[in-house]
């Protein structure tokens, strides 16, 4: 009696196995995320940071230079992993470097930590999202066209206003295919705001920790905060408007 046998399985193609290379680094940031939410959830809160604020005191005071590259290394590891901790990590740059340099090397790290994400998502999906929105035609292909045109106000007022969640700020662009240039750019200049206000609320927080309190990490809600960034996130988004009833018309 003849045994019937299935064919051995061929190996994946060269262009099967560029696709899972591409798709790596974004399989390993979707794994860190899952398993940051789960560890390191509940440990990266302001009571971290006094826990550690007298052996990170004097790591700085020993070795500066050093402590500012640990610093930027992990923030931006912090934000390119989608990992909990941004907002502690933003603080501890004020705490540890003062207002200045403290801001610029928060800004420099999410910056980078964005950056290593959007290019992992963008190395994952490609172009594939952004040609099938701009095939869909109707309003969806309005939208991308219209966005195309008012790239940058776009990606500012993303930053600027703190409606849309970071992770989600680094995403969309790289799905919609945003050029690496411009959303850096705009990454660094819109969240210098932010980074300033969490920078300067980080400097002071020695005298919170030393009085046993814990800091508000809802401040830049707080209306004398928030006001002024909604009036900056109006003045990035006044180009788009002007642009827009012209465009309409043509």
């Amino acid at each position: 009696m003849r045994v019937m046998t299935s064919p051995p399985a061929r190996p994946p193609g060269p262009a099967a196995r560029r696709r899972l290379l591409r798709l790596l680094p974004m399989l390993a940031i979707l794994a860190a995320a899952a398993a940051g939410a789960v560890l390191l959830g509940d440990r990266l809160g302001p009571e971290a940071l006094s826990a550690h604020r007298a052996a990170l005191i004097a790591f700085r005071d020993a070795h500066y230079a050093a402590a500012a590259a640990a610093f930027v290394l992990a923030y931006a590891a912090i934000v390119a992993l989608s990992l909990p901790g941004a907002t502690l990590a933003t603080l501890t740059g004020g705490f540890l470097f003062g207002i200045f340099p403290g801001v610029l090397l928060n800004v420099a790290a999410a910056t980078a930590g964005a950056v290593a994400l959007f290019l992992a998502v963008r190395a994952g999906f490609g172009t594939a999202i952004a040609a099938r929105l701009d095939a869909a035609g109707g309003r969806v292909g309005r939208l991308m066209a219209g966005l195309r045109r008012n790239e940058i106000p776009v990606l500012l007022v993303m930053r600027l206003v703190p409606v849309v969640p970071f992770v989600l700020a680094n995403l969309i662009p790289a799905v919609l295919g945003i050029g690496l240039g411009r959303f850096a750019a705009t990454t660094f200049v819109g969240i210098i705001p932010g980074a300033l206000v969490y920078t300067a609320a980080g400097a002071g927080l020695g005298e919170v920790l030393a009085r046993g309190e814990a800091p508000d990490l809802g401040l830049i809600l707080e209306p004398q905060v928030l006001l002024p960034l909604l009036g900056l996130a109006v003045l990035a988004a006044l180009p788009a408007a002007l642009r827009l009833p012209g465009r309409g018309r043509g």
